[in-house]
């Protein structure tokens, strides 16, 4: 007869952050994919219509990209000097940049040279965006002014000079064909209405502002800029909602999930936080090699693509679901004496007159017996016998759980659990319940 064999316990991590269904969402982006440019990258924006591209702008350069292209399908280079904020109409087909020369131009997404050429601003444009009638270009530019150019013409319509410092971000509404926003590092946040000469609205973000965003209803907007983004409520007359401190470096670039329940920002601290809408509150975060400079998401949230200070684009592509086959179990059939029953057939009540014998065994740290406890747990078809095992709860209360699964381990490894748990009411059921839960 062997002696006693001891029970290997196992050593397991401790609790990590909590899984919710935003961490499970968010992981199943692919290990990215990394293309480096000719600079920094300043601008990406997807296309708002099928199939799914992407303009990237860095350097003197436009690269148009595909879903998964590694290499540009198009190329946009007439420009004489550094290239910023190259975006997308509406319908897909035009696409409009700013350039460090003062000029914005104009480009058809199947053509090479630039259909129209704009100037008039006396310094760099770095925001250039569509209004929504589609007939229209607003651009914001170093000079400290916005300006509102007609796109057959190429003309300038309107001009407004009511920021005192660089004007480096803006978004045009695309509800009404006449409302824009502007940020400027003069520490405002302006809305502005091309039926009227002055701004409608002023906000102060205390921080020069590095990026702006309206909500898909437009009834909130959200300003970045120092450590802070903070959410403005529009039909409020532009009253603060929240403010948001979650980065260690300036937030330099903001972006809105397909659904409008999820918030991104991504910060020179080389992370991209992902708020909830409902609480503003943190549900999942993506550390990256580099400084953060602009983020987009896909129409569909299929891709993230992220631009980083050090010229490399980082692309993570979400893995599809994997779809369970529907398994259904084999359908058994019915044995000879099912069918000789007949319809008057009445079960038996058969009745047991022998008493369950009940073994209790306790377990310790010492080991387990190995002969008694086999034995009884490989049960003895003669006799009618449940295994009652008294798990070391104390170990439990001492705070060592991983003694008590150590040996439920052992028990499920000899393949008798199943007779290990049989015959317990519901007390001893429920405090084993409450152990694994």
């Amino acid at each position: 007869m062997s002696g006693y064999k001891p029970v290997a316990i196992l050593s397991y991590p401790k609790l990590g952050e909590k899984i919710t269904q935003d961490t499970l969402y968010w992981r199943r982006y692919k290990t990215p994919v990394q293309i480096k440019e000719f600079g920094a990258v300043t601008k990406v924006d997807f296309s708002p219509t099928q199939p799914i591209h992407y303009a990237v702008t860095s350097s003197t350069r436009i690269h148009i990209y595909g879903q998964y292209s590694q290499e540009p399908i198009k190329t946009f280079s007439r420009f004489k000097d550094t290239a910023y904020c190259g975006t997308y109409r509406g319908d897909g087909r035009l696409l409009a940049a700013g350039c460090e020369n003062s000029v914005v131009q104009l480009f058809d997404i199947n053509g090479k040279a630039a259909l129209r050429q704009y100037s008039g601003h006396s310094k760099a444009v770095h925001v250039v965006d569509f209004m929504s009638d589609k007939y229209r270009i607003v651009s914001g530019s170093d000079d400290y002014s916005s300006k509102i150019w007609d796109i057959p013409n190429g003309t300038e319509i309107s001009s407004y000079q009511e920021h005192t410092d660089y004007v480096r971000c803006g978004c045009a509404s695309k509800l009404s064909d006449d409302l824009f926003v502007t940020g400027s590092y003069d520490h405002t946040v302006k809305v502005f209405d091309t039926r009227t000469e002055k701004s409608v609205m002023s906000m102060d973000h205390e921080h020069p502002v590095e990026s702006v965003l309206l909500f898909p209803s437009e009834g909130l907007l959200v300003s970045a800029g120092g450590r802070y983004v903070k959410v403005w409520d529009m039909l409020k007359g532009g009253q603060l909602l929240v403010s948001l401190r979650n980065h260690h470096k300036t937030v330099t670039t903001l972006c809105l999930s397909s659904s409008g329940q999820r918030l991104l920002s991504g910060s020179l601290d080389r992370h991209v936080k992902i708020y909830s809408t409902m609480n503003y509150k943190v549900v999942h975060s993506f550390d990256y090699a580099a400084s953060i400079l602009t983020l987009a998401l896909a129409p569909d949230d299929d891709m993230i693509v992220v631009g980083m200070t050090n010229g490399v684009l980082n692309i993570k592509h979400r893995k599809p679901e994997e779809k369970k086959p529907n398994e259904l179990p084999a359908r058994k059939h019915p044995r000879y004496r099912v069918f000789v029953r007949g319809k008057d057939y009445m079960p038996k009540q058969v009745q047991r007159d022998s008493p369950i014998r009940v073994h209790t065994i306790k377990l310790t740290l010492r080991g387990i017996k190995v002969p008694k406890l086999t034995i009884l747990l490989q049960g003895d078809p003669r006799v009618s016998t449940n295994i009652q095992i008294n798990l070391q709860w104390t170990n439990v209360r001492n705070g060592t759980p991983e003694v008590t699964v150590a040996v439920m381990n052992e028990i499920h490894r000899r393949g008798t659990l199943k007779n290990a748990l049989a015959g317990r009411d519901e007390k001893q059921l429920t405090s084993i319940l409450t152990f694994l839960i």
